[in-house]
């Protein structure tokens, strides 16, 4: 996400002291947030950071993760980051390898293997499978929160014996605002390619996703600067800028793309530099 940086609001969002005390307290001081105690205390916050056991997540690790809740319960189940089971470790394993259309957007043919820059992370799905596919990847995150949360997945996926060499080899994850990282890229450093997928209504019928959603749309709000982004992409690309949209959205405004790659439900924009 490169939203309007408004997700960090002392005032709605605090870390459950209640889950972990030690972690929680290292990191509301790293994020400047409250830490709540109580019940009460904890009921007062619109959403809560929190430490969920490995019985709570289900995933092979067996390592605690940290998740955002909506209070109100209208976002379902907790969010986080995971890079190692469920519907991620299914689209690693069968998601149709370089010829899926992600991949051939990027430019994974044959022996190729850019260097990608994901100037929108979110929670690093897309990123994680280019890495994967032997792509390297840098993730720019400009949300705190959001960016707490995939350091936290990244680091529970160096534990797993699937995605160890992934995490460790193919990722990086920088906290940063996208637009003023690429503006700044030394040329020496100029990625191959940079990919953007700005927050955009979702209209699916999945309730799941609606739900995640929502609450991510609540933490960081919609992508307002997504042409200015892409402006800054296209002046830091080597080769090309891949916008993802949901098909039938209309183009970011701007230049033109070249050409696109869409699949049953996504189009990828090709720009080439």
């Amino acid at each position: 996400m490169n939203p309007n940086p408004k997700d960090v609001t002392p005032d709605t969002l605090a870390v459950d002291g209640r889950t972990d005390p030690e972690r929680s307290h290292k990191l509301a001081t790293e994020l400047g947030l409250p830490l709540c105690h109580s019940d009460g205390d904890c009921d007062a916050f619109d959403f809560l950071l929190v430490y969920l056991s490995a019985e709570d997540i289900d995933e092979e690790t067996g390592l605690p993760a940290l998740a955002l809740r909506d209070t109100s319960g209208r976002s379902g189940k907790p969010l986080w980051v995971n890079f190692t089971s469920g519907k991620m470790s299914h689209r690693l394993r069968f998601g149709g390898g370089r010829g899926q259309p992600l991949a051939r957007a990027m430019g994974l043919k044959g022996g190729a293997d850019p260097l990608i820059v994901d100037a929108t992370a979110g929670l690093g799905r897309d990123g994680f499978v280019l890495a994967g596919l032997g792509a390297r990847v840098t993730l720019l995150e400009r949300s705190p929160v959001m960016a707490a949360l995939l350091a936290d997945g990244l680091e529970r996926a160096r534990q797993h014996e699937e995605t160890r060499i992934i995490a460790d080899n193919h990722l990086q994850l920088v906290n940063t605002d996208a637009a003023q990282w690429l503006q700044q890229c030394p040329a020496q450093e100029r990625p191959d390619v940079v990919y953007l997928d700005p927050m955009y209504p979702h209209r699916g019928k999945s309730a799941l996703v609606k739900k995640e959603m929502r609450t991510l749309r609540a933490m960081v709000g919609d992508d307002v600067d997504a042409p200015a982004l892409l402006s800054a992409a296209l002046a830091c690309a080597k080769k090309r800028v891949v916008v993802k949209r949901p098909k039938g959205a209309p183009l970011l405004a701007g230049p033109k793309p070249s050409g696109d790659i869409a699949s049953k439900n996504t189009r990828y924009d090709l720009y080439t530099c």
